[in-house]
């Protein structure tokens, strides 16, 4: 195909595509799919080799967001049955990361809900990140702490983050059809104070909220054009008791579509296969690891998500292998952008990302502490309270069961999975 033969060439010289032929890919038949995949595959493997790097969610603090961000389950307003804490003490937070570690993970996400950190929380997030360098120091960490103020983003480099995640999510067209309590212009923001004191750029999208295949096109190039250094691909999972409940408009097909539009506009950025991983490319997700070189380990913000030793197993059997600590991700031409931003340059928005990691809750949050971010990633979990007793005994409980499918392949189910296991004394899934 002419079209795939073009995107090859343009992907190995690190050039990007036409808005046009980035169009193509989404339109292409699944006749075409492996076709699709293995052009993209190539431009992956030439930039990334194998490698598939290992990243790992704490939550610092769950659920009751004063933002109404449509897809996710902490929004303003959400009935979605899920865990809400307040802020994890640092040793807490720190153990929890030590779990994705030791499961192989090279970054840890430390996320917390809300509209936006206070200089307090800044605090916390210091402290916690010192907790977990001392214990480790060549791990990698990103805040995703929502929308931030002057001077925040240089407080968290000179604490030793690494990086900042905060989202674009959708096209600036349709922003406001998902959002009304900040904007899109909000989000660069964020995105570019996080540029400016020299974080790695992390910022990406989620798919299936209704978008046109414009939208998704849009959204990519202007995360190519901040600078993003890794773009995390969410695939929207419709919580029950959110304004997008109904919302299954994805197969595995699309999503690799997705995937694989997402690597041939960004060829020599991490792509990373984020929340809704399990539930839409199912028994394809070892395909998208062709694709893409980066994937969430383990669980979600609000719920269970593949259990990490399973993707481990399948990162080997697809004949791929984890990204070592002493390796780096980015080709050298772009990790030599990223050390002259140490100076103040080069990085990604913060704000929210795939919400997932496993944390341990500490107290109920008031409604004054409480906020949320980030596409939360996962599945609808029960209802616990984290500093119940009753929280100890739901590790692990049941299994996933399949949803009905309808004629045309889409999924109309919620899917339901195990509690996960916060506030217990158990491992989380790495």
């Amino acid at each position: 195909m002419d079209l795939l033969d073009t995107l090859t060439a343009k992907g190995l010289r690190g050039e990007i595509p036409t808005r046009e032929e980035a169009l193509a890919v989404l339109a292409t038949t699944d006749d075409e799919l492996l076709d699709v995949v293995a052009a993209a595959g190539r431009v992956r493997r030439q930039w990334f080799g194998r490698r598939v790097k290992l990243n790992y969610l704490v939550n610092l603090k769950s659920g009751l967001c004063p933002e109404d961000c449509s897809y996710c389950s902490q929004r303003l307003g959400s009935k979605a049955e899920i865990l809400k804490y307040t802020w994890l003490k640092p040793d807490q937070a720190a153990e929890a990361a030590k779990a994705g570690v030791a499961g192989g993970a090279k970054r840890v996400c430390l996320v917390a809900s809300g509209r936006g950190p206070t200089d307090r929380d800044i605090d916390r997030v210091a402290d916690t990140i010192s907790a977990i360098k001392d214990a480790d120091p060549a791990v990698e960490i990103c805040a995703c702490l929502g929308l931030l103020s002057d001077n925040q983003a240089e407080r968290l480099r000179a604490a030793g983050a690494d990086a900042y995640n905060h989202n674009l999510n959708t096209s600036e067209g349709t922003y406001g059809d998902i959002t009304t309590t900040h904007t899109y212009a909000d989000r660069v923001d964020t995105v570019q104070k996080a540029h400016g004191a020299g974080l790695s750029a992390c910022s990406g999208l989620i798919a299936g909220m209704g978008e046109s295949d414009g939208d998704l096109v849009d959204v990519v190039f202007a995360l190519r054009e901040l600078g993003s250094d890794s773009v995390p691909v969410n695939f929207l999972i419709p919580f029950e008791g959110t304004p997008l409940a109904k919302e299954w408009n994805l197969t595995p097909q699309r999503c690799l579509r997705i995937l694989a539009m997402v690597r041939f506009v960004c060829p020599d950025v991490e792509v990373r296969i984020a929340g809704g991983r399990e539930v839409h490319l199912r028994s394809l997700q070892p395909l998208g690891l062709h694709i893409a070189n980066s994937i969430f380990l383990g669980d979600y913000l609000t719920s269970e998500g593949q259990a990490g030793q399973a993707d481990l197993d399948m990162i080997k059997d697809a004949g791929f292998e984890v990204e070592g600590a002493g390796e780096a991700t980015l080709p050298r031409h772009r990790a030599d952008i990223a050390a002259a931003a140490e100076g103040g340059a080069c990085g990604t928005g913060g704000g929210c990302g795939p919400c997932g990691g496993h944390a341990a809750p500490a107290e109920q949050p008031t409604a004054e502490q409480a906020g949320g971010c980030g596409p939360c990633g996962g599945h609808a979990a029960p209802a616990v309270e984290a500093d119940t007793a009753e929280a100890t005994e739901t590790a692990g409980a049941g299994t996933a069961v399949a949803g009905a499918n309808t004629g045309d392949g889409l999924r109309s189910d919620l899917v339901r999975v195990r509690r996960r296991g916060a506030g217990t004394e158990l491992a989380p899934n790495a």
